[in-house]
Parts: structure tokens; sequence; C-alpha cells
């Protein structure tokens, strides 16, 4: 397997946690704010129009792929002082991340820096980012909050795996995000990427037999996001709500998808608009109800 120190760079310029790897100089920052601006326009030119951006996917992390380490306090001054102007010009949202840490400070730096914080108008989660979203949002309830990438796996897309990923959906839209993001859309099968590592994915292509087949997180992703239209609304719900998740859409509609995770049949009752149901649900399976207007 490929490690950090095949990344042809010397060792002393691979990057660690807590260091501006970036040059924190103005003519760079400059520079680099100019870039995120033409990537823009030239997007655009294709009729594509992006509406938001990040800074730095995973800014703690030194990785093999390209990647770049950054304190906090680095971000605020380029978010503050040139990445946020440049993009306030074009109309474009700065969100925060992607956080990789369980650190609920590192966000405090920007959204507390007076400079940065009128430019920030969200924060990216992933992997180990989820166990800082909780009081992120009870702090800032106003911020747009969004899980920026599903943890990949081990290539072998088991159903295993698909429960875990409908745990941490309910995770992240229990505690405030308003978008749930998958990784590999489709991969070959196995799912190796260049530096060695074996991922999930929502279709596994046989490039041999030309063919393809959906994995079980493509069912999980697609009992929620087949049903819960753009706009909808999560419903709180009372009581003991564990492997449930309740959703109002534009139209009225609403969509409740439950799961039972044991190895036996059981039986889960709830009730929506004052009427009680109690489903008996399979073992180890998520399921989707959907009551029309």
């Amino acid at each position: 397997m490929t490690t950090i120190v095949d990344n042809g760079l010397p060792e002393d310029r691979q990057g660690r946690e807590g260091t501006d790897m970036f040059i924190c100089e103005p003519e760079y920052f400059s520079a680099y704010a100019l870039y995120f601006s033409k990537f823009i326009d030239a997007y655009r030119k294709e009729g594509i129009n992006i509406s938001m951006v990040m800074p730095q996917n995973e800014f703690n992390s030194a990785q093999i792929f390209p990647s770049c380490c950054w304190t906090a306090a680095g971000l605020a001054e380029f978010v503050g002082n040139y990445l946020g102007p440049a993009m306030e010009e074009k109309g474009i949202e700065v969100m925060f991340g992607t956080m990789e840490r369980p650190n609920a400070a590192l966000v405090d730096t920007l959204l507390n820096d007076p400079e940065s914080s009128q430019y920030i108008r969200g924060v990216g989660f992933q992997w180990a980012g989820k166990g800082a979203i909780a009081s992120i949002h009870q702090r800032y309830p106003a911020l747009k909050l969004y899980q920026t990438e599903q943890e990949c796996g081990d290539g072998k897309n088991t159903w295993d795996a698909a429960l875990y990923a409908w745990q941490l959906m309910q995770h992240y839209l229990n505690n405030g995000t308003s978008a749930y993001l998958y990784w590999n859309i489709s991969l070959e099968d196995g799912g190796i990427s260049r530096w060695g590592w074996a991922q999930n994915s929502l279709v596994v292509v046989d490039a041999d037999q030309k063919s393809y087949r959906y994995t079980p997180e493509y069912y999980i992703m697609k009992h929620v996001s087949h049903y819960v239209q753009p706009g909808a609304f999560k419903l709180a719900a009372d009581g003991d709500a564990k492997g449930l998740l309740a959703f109002v859409n534009p139209d009225q509609s609403i969509v409740v998808v439950v799961s039972n995770e044991s190895a036996e049949p059981k039986v889960y009752p709830f009730s929506v608009d004052g009427q009680v149901y109690a489903p008996q649900l399979a073992p180890r399976s998520i399921n989707t109800f959907l009551w029309r207007k």
C-alpha cells in the first residue's frame, strides 16, 4: 500500500497537523483568491454555476493525495481578507470546511473572528468531525451545516457497511445538517484507490463483463433521497426515536424511514398525525413509509 512517504515530497514538505503549509503572505493569499474566482468564471462559461466554495478539504490532514494543512487562524485570515470579499463580489457563499476533527474550537476561531465571520455561511463536517457538529449546531443554530463525505468503507460493500451509513445519516441529520453527501458514485469492482485504499460505492462496475450492480448503500441512500423532496423539513420525534427519521415535504406528504437492526423481526409502533401504526419490520432492515396529502 502506498503511504505518505511515497507521495514524491521530501519529508519536511509533507506537512503536519497544526501548521500552515500554505505561505501565509498577502501576495499568495491574493493569488489564491483570484484562482477561486477564475475557477468559478471558467465553469460558468461551460454552463455550470457554482454557488458555494470551501477553502480547504480536511485542513488538518497531511495526505498523499492533493492536500494542504492549515491552522484555523490561517484560514480565518484567508477567508476574512481575501477569499470572502472575492466570493462576495460574485455572489458565491463561503462555507468553512471540511472539518474532519471533533474539535469545535477550530470552527469557533473563524466564527469569532470579526473579518472571517461575516463571510462564513455554513460548515461542512466529515469523518471525526461528526464529533463537533452537535455543539456547533447548539451554539450557532442559524448556521447552515452539511455532511460532506460519506465514510468510504473497505470496498466490500456489505450490508453491515450500509447499516453503518444509515447510523451516520441519523447522527448528522439529528444534529442539524441539511445535506448528506455520498463519496463514490461508482467504482470498478474492489474500488482500489491510487493509494491502495479499497472503498465502497453506490454502483460497482465489472469492466470485463461490461455490467454493473447496485450496492446496499445505494438502497440506503434511495430510501431517503427518493422520497424526501428538496425543501423538506425534518420532523422532531417524541419518545424513543432510535432508528427513525421523519420529514415533511413541500407538498405536505410525510416520509418516515425506520430501521430494525436486530437479528429478529420487530414491531416498531409510531404515530403520524395522531394515527398509530405498528409495522413489523424484517430483521436488519430499513423501511420507508410515505403518507400523501
